[in-house]
C-alpha cells in the first residue's frame, strides 16, 4: 500500500487542464489513469490544509471519472447521497481553484449545492435521500419529453436507512434511472445489519456478471443459432443468477443488476456504465471500492479519516491532542450508570464514536444497539424497549433527530413512553453548514406534550442532567449539548441538579440564556461592568417546561434580554416571553435568536459573532437598548 506522494503537489498537469466534464472526455486511457493519481494527491494535500471528508472521496476517484466520462452532466443528472463523496465531482466540474475555501466561510460547501454549481443536481447532507430525489428528477424528465439519464450514487451505509427502500419500491417506473451502490462496507464506521451481510456475500461472488458477459460474447460470434440461443439464456437469467447468488433482491424490484464491479478499475467501470445506458429498464450497479483508496493512513483507518481536521499529509498526524468533549463526557457518564443499572440501553444511528458511545458498546455489548442510518426506527425501537421496562437512551445529532419527528409524537409522546434523547451537536456546528446546524431541536421538541428539555452548560451539569433525565423525569427527556468541549470559564454551579441558575445584578436589566451561550453571557457582563453596568443573569438548565420560579424572577426586571442559539420561531425565547406576559410582566423583552434562517458554514465563533450571539454581540444589543431608552426618557 503506497502513499501518494509520487506527484508533486505543485504540478498537476492533467488536473489543471480539466475544467469541465468535456475536458475530461478529451483525455486518453493512459491520461485518465494519471489524472486519477493527480486527483488523489491533490485531495490529500488540499484537505490537509482545510479539513474535510477525505476517505469517502478517495474511494470514488475512478467511479467519478468514469461517470463524467460516459454521461453528459449537467444534462444527465448525477445525485450524490450525502455528498461527502463528491469532492472529485467538484474538481471535474470546475471548482479546483476554490478548494482552498472548502467548508470555509464564504467558500465552497463540503456537500452538493445546486446553488453553488449547475452540475450539483440536488442538495445533499443527510443520508438515504438520493434515490428518492433521483427518481423524481428522472420522472420529471420523462414527463417533459427529455431522454437524459439520472444517476444516483448511494453508499452502502445509506441502505441502512428506510428511505432507500421506499424509493426502490417505486423505481421501476423510470427506464433512464441508474443506481450505483458504492459498496465499501462503511458509513462513518463499519456498517451493521442484515443488508450489510447480504452485500458482503455479493462482494465475494462476482461470478455472475463475468460469466454472463463471456457467454453473450461467445453466442454473438456463433453463426445461425447464436442470437436465438442468447435470447433464450437472457430470458432464463433469473434462474442462472439464483443458482449463483441464491437471491434476486434488486431484480425483484424491477432493476437490471450489474456487478459486483471493481470500483478502481477504470476500464471495467466504463464498460459497465456504457452497458447500463443501453438497458431499457432501471439499472442497479454494485461497485466495490476501498474507502480511503491510495492514502495508506486512510485505508488503514477509514473511520478516522472520514471527516478530518487539518493534518500533516506526510505523517497523517493532525497535531491535535485527544481531549475531552461533551460527547465523550456523555458517553462515559452513561456507561457508568449502566454499570449499576441493567435496565439502561444505548442506541445510536451509525454514530457510535461521534456520540461517545464507544465506551458503552465495549462494556455492555448486549445492551448497545447500532441500528444504522435509521433514526425513525431507532426512536420507535427505543419505545418498544421502554414499554417492556428498559430505560433506552438514544444518542443522536440534533440535525439527524429531525428525521424522527413523527416517531417522537406518535410512538413516544402519546403513550408517555420514558425514553432519553442525548441530543448531540445542539446549536451551531460550524463547517458542515446549513444541513448540519442543530438549531431546530428546542423549537420542535418543546411543542410536543410530555417532553422535558435540559440544556447543560458544562460537563458537571451534563452529568447531573443525564441522571435527572434517566431517573427523575417522566415521558421523553432530552438532554442537549453542543459540539466540542466546555470553555472552562463558568462560575461554580450547584453539585445537585437545579432547573436554573440565577446571579443577581445591580441594574434593572436581566440577561437570560441557556447552554453554551452562558459563557458568552458571563463574558458580556464583565465587559458591561467595565462600562458601569451590572446586569443580572438567569441561566436556564431546564429549557422546557420553563421553571415557574425562573419566570417570576425575570418578571421583576424592567428589561429582559434573551439570547438563544436556536431558531427564533417556536424557540425557548418566544415561550419565555409568553410566560412572562402571563405572569403580568409590564417591562420589555428583547429576544436575540436565529431569525428564521438557515445558517451557512463558518467557524462556530464566527457564526455566533455574525448572529449577534457572541459576548460582543450581547454587549452591543444591551448597550444600544439602554442608550435608546435613556434618550427616550430625556426627550
Amino acid at each position: 500500500m503506497e502513499r501518494i506522494f509520487c506527484v508533486d503537489k505543485k504540478k498537476y498537469a492533467l488536473l489543471d487542464s480539466v475544467h469541465s466534464p468535456d475536458d475530461l472526455k478529451q483525455l486518453n486511457s493512459d491520461e485518465l489513469l494519471k489524472y486519477c493519481d493527480e486527483v488523489r494527491s491533490f485531495l490529500v494535500h488540499s484537505v490537509s490544509q482545510t479539513g474535510g471528508h477525505l476517505a469517502s472521496s478517495l474511494g470514488v476517484v475512478e467511479l467519478t471519472v468514469a461517470l463524467h466520462r460516459i454521461f453528459d452532466s449537467p444534462r444527465d443528472k448525477i445525485v450524490w447521497d450525502v455528498g461527502h463523496q463528491s469532492y472529485v465531482h467538484k474538481l471535474i466540474t470546475g471548482r479546483k481553484d476554490q478548494f482552498d475555501t472548502l467548508r470555509q466561510e464564504g467558500g465552497i460547501s463540503g456537500f452538493c449545492r445546486p446553488s453553488e454549481n449547475p452540475h450539483d443536481a440536488f442538495i445533499s447532507g443527510h443520508s438515504s435521500t438520493s434515490l428518492s430525489a433521483a427518481l423524481g428528477l428522472s420522472i420529471a424528465s420523462k414527463i417533459q419529453g427529455e431522454d437524459n439519464y439520472t444517476i444516483a450514487v448511494v453508499g452502502d451505509g445509506a441502505f441502512t436507512g428506510g428511505m432507500v427502500y421506499e424509493a426502490l419500491n417505486n423505481a421501476d417506473a423510470s427506464k433512464n434511472l441508474i443506481v450505483i451502490l458504492n459498496h465499501n462496507e462503511m458509513s462513518i464506521s463499519k456498517n451493521v445489519g442484515a443488508f450489510a451481510r447480504y452485500l458482503a456475500s455479493m462482494r465475494s461472488k462476482p461470478r455472475y456478471l463475468r460469466l454472463k458477459s463471456r457467454v453473450e460474447k461467445i453466442l454473438d460470434k456463433t453463426p445461425l443459432i447464436g442470437k436465438r440461443l442468447k435470447g433464450t439464456l437472457l430470458y432464463s437469467k433469473t434462474a442462472i443468477k439464483h443458482l449463483l447468488y441464491h437471491s434476486t433482491f434488486f431484480e425483484d424490484f424491477g432493476f437490471m443488476y450489474l456487478g459486483p464491479v471493481d470500483g478502481h478499475n477504470l476500464e471495467e467501470l466504463v464498460n459497465v456504465l456504457n452497458r447500463a445506458k443501453k438497458a431499457d429498464q432501471p439499472v442497479f450497479i454494485q461497485v466495490d471500492t476501498i474507502k480511503g483508496k491510495g492514502y495508506s493512513f486512510a485505508e488503514e483507518n477509514p473511520g478516522a479519516y472520514h471527516g478530518v481536521p487539518k493534518f500533516d499529509a506526510a505523517s497523517g498526524n493532525s497535531g491535535q491532542e485527544v481531549t475531552s468533549c461533551f460527547s465523550n463526557v456523555f458517553g462515559i457518564a452513561l456507561n457508568k450508570m449502566a454499570d449499576e443499572d441493567e435496565r439502561i440501553c444505548a442506541i445510536t444511528a451509525a454514530m457510535k464514536y461521534g456520540t461517545g458511545l464507544q465506551f458503552f458498546s465495549s462494556a455492555h455489548r448486549d445492551r448497545f444497539f447500532d441500528v444504522g442510518i435509521a433514526e425513525q426506527h431507532a426512536l420507535t425501537f427505543a419505545c418498544g424497549l421502554s414499554r417492556q421496562g428498559m430505560i433506552p437512551v438514544f444518542a443522536v445529532y440534533s440535525t439527524f433527530l429531525q428525521r424522527a419527528f413523527d416517531q417522537i409524537i406518535h410512538d413516544a409522546a402519546i403513550e408517555g413512553q420514558h425514553i432519553v434523547l442525548g441530543v448531540d451537536r445542539a446549536g451551531i456546528v460550524g463547517d458542515d453548514g446549513e444541513t448540519h446546524q442543530g438549531i431546530f431541536d428546542v423549537a420542535f421538541l418543546s411543542m410536543i406534550p410530555g417532553v422535558t428539555i435540559y440544556s447543560p452548560s458544562d460537563y458537571a451539569e451534563l452529568r447531573l442532567c443525564l441522571k435527572k433525565a434517566v431517573y427523575d423525569t417522566q415521558g421523553i427527556a432530552a438532554v442537549r449539548y453542543p459540539r466540542g468541549k466546555e470553555s472552562g470559564g463558568f462560575l461554580p454551579l450547584s453539585k445537585e441538579f437545579e432547573p436554573y441558575y440565577f446571579s443577581e445584578g445591580s441594574d434593572e436589566c436581566l440577561i437570560v440564556t441557556y447552554g453554551r451561550l452562558f459563557d458568552q453571557a458571563l463574558s458580556a457582563r464583565q465587559q458591561l461592568q467595565r462600562k458601569g453596568m451590572n446586569p443580572a443573569i438567569l441561566k436556564l438548565t431546564q429549557v422546557s417546561p420553563l421553571p415557574e420560579e425562573a419566570i417570576r424572577l425575570a418578571a421583576r426586571y424592567r428589561t429582559v434580554f434573551f439570547f438563544e442559539e436556536g431558531i427564533r420561531s417556536g424557540g425557548a425565547g418566544e415561550h419565555f416571553e409568553t410566560a412572562l406576559l402571563r405572569q403580568g410582566f409590564c417591562g420589555k423583552l428583547i429576544l436575540r435568536a436565529i431569525e428564521n434562517q438557515f445558517v451557512p458554514q463558518a467557524p462556530i465563533d464566527r457564526a455566533l459573532e455574525k448572529l449577534g450571539l457572541s459576548a460582543e454581540g450581547m454587549v452591543q444589543t444591551i448597550v444600544q437598548e439602554i442608550e435608546q431608552s435613556e434618550r427616550k426618557k430625556q426627550a
